[in-house]
């Protein structure tokens, strides 16, 4: 019986492919989005709250008889969200801003991986520029150069040069471009990405499907990094044995942990993995669904969205079912980013594409959609395998009209082999 309301926190592609996934559930009536996007308008209907103005959101669910809250950003979940909603009495799909430092402080999360022996690489903790600079020059390159906070996908510098190493920590400690915070200095890991993201409550550890995302701007894994230029699903060097060995040894053990310090986590945990010769190591933990994988997992996904979700929070056993389509979604972005860029591009021609297209950053204006941020739409493809999904997605962006815009057409190279 289609009777569930929901209420979906968020305005990118990760919400955007949530609320797609919802409206296909045989329980899910009807879906409201704060703030959403112009895209999500279509499926959903819109509340101009921002994400962090928990106390208006949490009015919205109570007088509006919303069943479930689903959070998909990091600063909703930063602000304390969850725990205005529990105070209330009020369902709602995610961790406590005290669970939630998993992501909020890398600090917080390389202590809890070193105290319960979770695979992870060296680190030392800086809030002084000057003795920052000396430790990166005392030491070999490349280097991992990480801000302690939310940075949204950004405050990652993997540094080549001494000088790239020094102007990240400029940027990071005395321009403080992310606030104010420290930073940690990281051993740098060698070896290919996945990302791995499961449902959790306390003790229990639910997989989703794998997959890889591209942080760099351009073609060839170039420039600097974004918020991800595109995805793909499932990611074929991830054997069974790898995946398993990080469900137990990684995700498994980090839900524990979380319990043991007194913060038991409920929501997706993500991890950001590295396969490296000594086997999976973590790159970060992110307290939601990662974006732009979101993009190309939940598509695969066959399994009720809404069951799921249900089961975690009331603490049942379940299973997932998944399609074994591969999906591959590009991101079109604008010029510049992630450096400074133009807003308010007309895009056209998203009617004649058969392939599913989620909106990242979009508005609409006098009917016609627009962009309205870095990242504006992600164009998932799908098929037997993933050439046949990138060549579907490739087609598929041949049909929008969206000057302005730029994407990576390599998307999936590590695993297409051309």
């Amino acid at each position: 019986m289609k009777d569930k309301r929901v209420l979906v926190i968020g305005s990118g592609g990760r919400c955007h492919a949530i609320i797609d996934a919802l409206s296909r559930s045989n329980r899910v009536g009807k879906i409201y989005c704060a703030p959403g996007n112009g895209g999500i308008a279509s499926q959903a209907e819109i509340l101009p709250v921002p994400v962090t103005d928990t106390a208006a959101l949490a009015d919205f669910a109570e007088t509006n008889n919303i069943d479930m809250t689903i959070v998909g950003p990091e600063a909703a979940l930063a602000a304390g969200i969850v725990d205005e909603f529990q105070n209330r009495g009020l369902r709602i799909f995610g961790p406590t801003m005290s669970a939630t430092r998993i992501e909020s402080s890398k600090e917080f999360a390389k202590k809890l991986m070193a105290k319960y022996g979770v695979p992870t690489g060296d680190y030392k903790v800086f809030s002084d520029f000057h003795q920052a600079r000396e430790y990166v020059l005392s030491h070999s390159l490349p280097t991992v150069i990480k801000y302690d906070g939310l940075a949204a996908g950004k405050g990652v510098v993997v540094a080549t040069t001494y000088e790239e190493a020094e102007n990240a920590l400029r940027d990071m400690l005395l321009d403080a471009t992310f606030g104010d915070a420290s930073v940690l200095i990281e051993e740098f890991l060698d070896g290919p990405e996945f990302s791995f993201m499961c449902l959790v409550n306390g003790h229990k550890v639910y997989p989703l499907a794998t997959a890889q995302d591209h942080k760099r701007a351009y073609e060839g894994d170039k420039g600097p990094n974004t918020g991800g230029m595109g995805a793909y699903s499932p990611v074929p060097f991830v054997t069974p044995e790898i995946r398993e060995y990080a469900l137990k040894e990684i995700m498994q053990r980090t839900a524990d942990a979380m319990c043991e310090e007194g913060v038991p986590f409920t929501g997706v945990l993500y991890g950001g993995l590295i396969q490296t010769v000594d086997g999976p190591k973590v790159i970060e933990f992110n307290a939601r669904f990662g974006d732009p994988e979101t993009e190309v997992v939940l598509p695969r996904l066959e399994s009720d969205i809404y069951d799921l979700f249900e089961a975690v929070l009331d603490g049942k056993e379940f299973t997932t079912e998944w399609s074994d389509d591969a999906t591959l979604g590009i991101v079109m972005a604008a010029e510049g980013y992630p450096g400074k860029y133009a807003k308010g591009m007309p895009i056209k021609g998203l009617d004649s594409t058969s392939a599913t297209v989620y909106h990242m950053g979009t508005s609409v204006k006098d009917g016609e959609f627009q962009s309205a941020g870095g990242r504006v739409l992600m164009v998932v493809g799908r098929g037997e395998t993933l050439a046949a999904a990138r060549e579907k997605a490739l087609a598929a962006i041949e049909h929008i009209e969206a000057p302005g815009l730029f994407y990576r057409r390599d998307i999936g190279h590590q695993s297409i082999k051309n």
